[in-house]
């Protein structure tokens, strides 16, 4: 944990520190002399980011409340849970790291561990499914916009990676017994080479489980969960919108109008970006991020405030994230790494 939180700051400082250094000289410098600076909308982003958690937190409510109707997890309890994740999902690969807490902290106040896991991955489907509606429209959207390379060259990859992990996710959820075949082989394969002998048994056993789990928790929400998964469908739309209103205010905090904005191109700058970010990269996405918000944003707002944009951008949604994860996580478990995958295992044998 602490090599990743380490190599995580230290990819987005540095690439932060790159981007500064050819973008800024002495003619952007006294263009931003010139800028109002309006603190006021600094500090109602922060306000939104707590409102885009609190959404989120109310979505997976929702879809834990609607597993298990004797287990019924407040508003507040469920936005704890989301910031508490928030540490370990901001420095690991496509927020990979937060799952295991949500999954945790929702046995914690009374689900099972498979229903935990299934209202987990539910959020995980309903996110790929509005973002692959969302994707084509902001690709046409800022087709135009895009001409570097570079750029259109990693969201391409990216696109076709989500697409793919997407299909793959579905093909686990429609063939399980496929995907243990699978698994199985490639478990055969990995333990040649490891040191930890598990007997063939255990492993097909472990693997069995994991998948039948995996499985009954999806198709919950397509027979008996349809009502809750719309509900938190709608949620997500919602969920996704607040987090969209943030770069907004951002921007006008730079001393950009409202009809200064391009709102429906930094929306589907938004867009482009968490597609970026749910690629398996680095630790956060740290440095990958703030390269593609320079690169998406500076297509499209003035040059002299695209540098001091990613930066503010940055502090504002993922540092504050990063502190305010590492608070609730330090208050739940009275030390910010004390949380394991082991600790979640434990739980599960008991």
């Amino acid at each position: 944990m602490k090599l990743s939180l380490i190599l995580s700051l230290t990819l987005s400082i540095a690439i932060i520190i790159i981007i500064s250094y050819f973008t800024f000289n002495e003619e952007t410098i006294e263009s931003l002399k010139g800028i109002k600076f309006r603190y006021e909308f600094f500090i109602t982003a922060i306000a939104f980011n707590f409102i885009y958690w609190m959404m989120w937190g109310i979505r997976l409510r929702v879809l834990s409340n609607s597993i298990d109707k004797k287990v019924q997890i407040g508003v507040w309890e469920s936005t704890k849970i989301i910031i508490a994740n928030l540490f370990l999902a901001n420095i690991t690969p496509s927020m990979a790291g937060g799952e295991p807490v949500r999954i945790y902290l929702l046995n914690k106040n009374g689900l099972s561990i498979g229903d935990s896991t299934a209202a987990v991955l539910g959020e995980r489907l309903l996110d790929a499914i509005f973002l692959l509606l969302c994707v084509p429209f902001a690709f046409w959207i800022l087709r135009n916009s895009i001409q570097t390379g570079l750029l259109k060259n990693a969201l391409t990859l990216a696109i076709i990676a989500f697409i793919v992990g997407v299909i793959l996710f579905v093909y686990a959820i429609k063939s399980p017994e496929r995907v243990k075949s699978i698994l199985i082989w490639f478990s055969n394969k990995l333990r040649r080479f490891s040191k930890k002998k598990e007997s063939k048994h255990s492993v097909v056993k472990k693997i069995s489980s994991e998948v039948d789990n995996f499985h009954n928790s999806m198709t919950f929400f397509v027979k008996d969960g349809k009502i809750a998964f719309l509900k938190a469908f709608i949620l997500t739309g919602v969920f996704w919108a607040v987090g969209w209103v943030i770069p907004i205010l951002i921007l006008m905090g730079l001393g950009l109008e409202l009809n200064e904005i391009p709102i429906i191109e930094s929306c589907a700058a938004q867009v482009l970006l968490i597609i970026i970010v749910m690629i398996p990269t680095t630790p956060g996405s740290a440095g990958v991020t703030e390269g593609g918000i320079y690169g998406l944003y500076g297509v499209f707002i003035p040059g002299n405030i695209t540098t001091v944009f990613m930066i503010v951008f940055r502090i504002l949604t993922y540092y504050v994230g990063l502190i305010a994860g590492a608070i609730f996580q330090y208050r739940i478990f009275k030390s910010v790494a004390s949380f394991s995958l082991e600790s979640l295992k434990k739980e599960k044998r008991t």
